[in-house]
């Protein structure tokens, strides 16, 4: 089944690539790979949220929020690479987690990403993966997700 067609099944429409906030670009292909720079949760151009998870904000919306970078990823990389059906698979995932002080539960954060391309992709998209808890992200964003995307 192609990639658009498993969107279409799973109900999930891609959002527009969101405007890079600095100097850089929204993914880059190279060598059959498509690797995204790290994407925030925006929807329709605003971040839902700020703050810290474990604190401003609970881990499910956090991942809920990791899960909307990785279809803002997959977003990015089917428009560098040509469409969505020209991407076969995942193979990382590096999430980042603006975390308060004691905060320990990044993996079920970052989850909310890797469930979402592994609920795209099947098998493909069972991926290597960091979870990483960070003092601050850009804008004040709660999480950032970045993804290496294999093209067919």
């Amino acid at each position: 089944m192609s990639v658009s067609a498993r969107l279409s099944e799973l109900g999930i429409a891609l959002p527009a690539v969101a405007a890079p906030v600095a100097a850089y670009v929204p993914a880059v292909v190279h060598g059959g790979l498509v690797y995204t720079s790290g994407q925030l949760p925006f929807v329709d151009g605003s971040l839902p949220a700020t703050g810290k998870v474990g604190a401003d904000v609970s881990a499910e919306d956090a991942k809920a929020y990791a899960r909307t970078c990785a279809l803002n990823a997959l977003a990015a990389a089917a428009d560098a690479a040509g469409g969505v059906d020209r991407i076969a698979g995942v193979l990382r995932v590096g999430g980042f987690v603006g975390s308060a002080d004691g905060f320990t539960g990044q993996p079920g954060v970052i989850n909310g990403a890797s469930e979402v391309l592994g609920e795209i992709f099947g098998d493909a998209g069972r991926h290597a993966r960091a979870a990483v808890g960070v003092a601050e992200l850009p804008l004040g964003s709660p999480v950032e997700v970045e993804v290496t995307f294999l093209l067919v």
